[in-house]
């Protein structure tokens, strides 16, 4: 029997929702190659939760492989061996209480300060490296940006899901591919126009001006890479997905966002899109659209030990674990070769506070789950002397296949964290 044809699409009105792609569309040798190469294929997601959780929730009382799970954990029992747990870490330096949100992936210190200039981040570092291989290098999601270029500059993130999902799966209309082609041709023009501008100016300006034009070309050249991509990959089809796009949301809805962000996410992740991710949390200065919660997340995240704002943020908090365990769960159920998508991709979850209530950058609650390591252990380092998080990075950056043995304050690969 052939294969259906790969380019089936159902059509709407003004774009076109592909077909998810079957094993009808998949001739026999085509099944075997891709189950073969499923399990080199890695990936990674990065989430923050900028106001963290209440730490006597989240972190267990005991360490090692036989700890009791905390009160928060407790909903992630399914998946005990999915996951470790660590605490008593943190970014050396990093202060500036909720500024540090801006150094979560990036560790660079002092974010707080006035002359403070961010360093790349950890998911803009593997997507420079492995991010040819698929049609996005990465994505940046939610309400804030985590990801910095090599400059230090800001990535710009797509807030809502609905534009996520269409960026990844919806195909526009011959005249809107031609457009875009069209936008992607002037683009190249003028940085030609700019670059050629640049140079004629080196012979007049001074040394230190030279180094600023260094990092302008720099930045030239690592948009016309990503101009040279996209035109690549405007030909080719988009991938298919079963699914529906997400709905619009009210703005206090953020455990409705979180979840559509997951759902993009994991389609994402299952149609190769892209192999980095990095979600931003939610924003905190409004009141949660959850039962139960009557205050702004960030009101109460200043609680005072006060019994009747410690239950409404309790509330907030496991709705957004429970989000991230059923996130984690649809991962493992995804098939990937002969393992499964949580299998293959790393998930880093954590916050930049330790401490909302007091604005504190120490004993980041962290949770590291898939990506084929031993899991199924709280790693409990030092909550006074707090042992570097960058290290973590480096461990997950080698899990990446990437060689490297420094990232930003690091000390070396993660003690205690093993590959399966």
């Amino acid at each position: 029997m052939n294969p259906i044809p790969r380019r089936t699409f159902l059509r709407g009105v003004g774009v076109g929702l592909a077909l998810p792609l079957l094993e009808a569309m998949v001739s026999t040798s085509a099944k075997a190659a891709r189950t073969a190469s499923a399990a080199s294929v890695r990936r990674f997601v990065a989430m923050n939760i900028p106001l963290g959780f209440i730490p006597s929730n989240f972190f267990p009382e005991n360490a090692g492989g036989d700890y009791t799970l905390s009160p928060y954990l407790k909903l992630a029992e399914p998946l005990r061996k999915d996951f470790t747990v660590i605490s008593g870490v943190s970014h050396p330096s990093v202060d500036g209480g909720h500024a540090a949100e801006k150094s979560f992936l990036t560790a660079a210190p002092h974010p707080g300060s006035r002359t403070f200039q961010n360093t790349i981040s950890l998911d803009q570092y593997m997507a420079q490296r492995i991010g040819d291989a698929t049609r996005f290098a990465s994505l940046t999601l939610g309400e804030r940006s985590l990801s910095w270029s090599a400059n230090g500059v800001s990535i710009p993130n797509e807030r809502y899901p609905a534009k996520s999902f269409a960026k990844l799966f919806l195909t526009g209309s011959a005249e809107e591919v031609a457009a875009q082609k069209r936008e992607l041709e002037d683009g190249h023009s003028i940085l030609d126009t700019v670059l050629d501008d640049a140079k004629a100016m080196e012979p007049r300006v001074s040394a230190a001006d030279r180094r600023k034009l260094d990092q302008y070309y720099t930045a030239v050249r690592e948009t016309e890479r990503r101009l040279v991509k996209t035109q690549a990959w405007s030909d080719r089809p988009k991938p298919r997905v079963d699914a529906k796009p997400p709905g619009k949301f009210e703005d206090a809805d953020m455990i409705g966002y979180l979840r559509a962000d997951f759902d993009v996410i994991r389609l994402a992740l299952e149609t190769d899109s892209t192999r980095v991710i990095a979600l931003s949390g939610f924003d905190f200065g409004t009141v949660p659209k959850i039962k139960g919660v009557e205050l702004g997340y960030h009101t109460l995240s200043h609680h005072g030990m006060n019994p009747a704002m410690l239950r409404q943020l309790e509330v907030i908090e496991r709705a957004t674990l429970a989000a991230i365990v059923d996130f984690l769960t649809a991962l493992k159920s995804a098939s990937d070769g002969e393992s499964n998508l949580l299998d293959h991709t790393q998930v880093f979850i954590g916050s930049n506070l330790g401490s909302a209530s007091g604005h504190l950058t120490t004993n980041l609650p962290v949770l590291l789950a898939g990506g084929g390591y031993r899991h199924g252990k709280h790693l409990a380092f030092d909550k006074t002397n707090n042992y570097p998080l960058p290290n973590l990075f480096v461990t997950m950056l080698q899990r990446m296949g990437l060689e490297t043995s420094a990232f930003a304050s690091s000390t070396g690969t993660m003690t205690g964290l093993e590959m399966a």
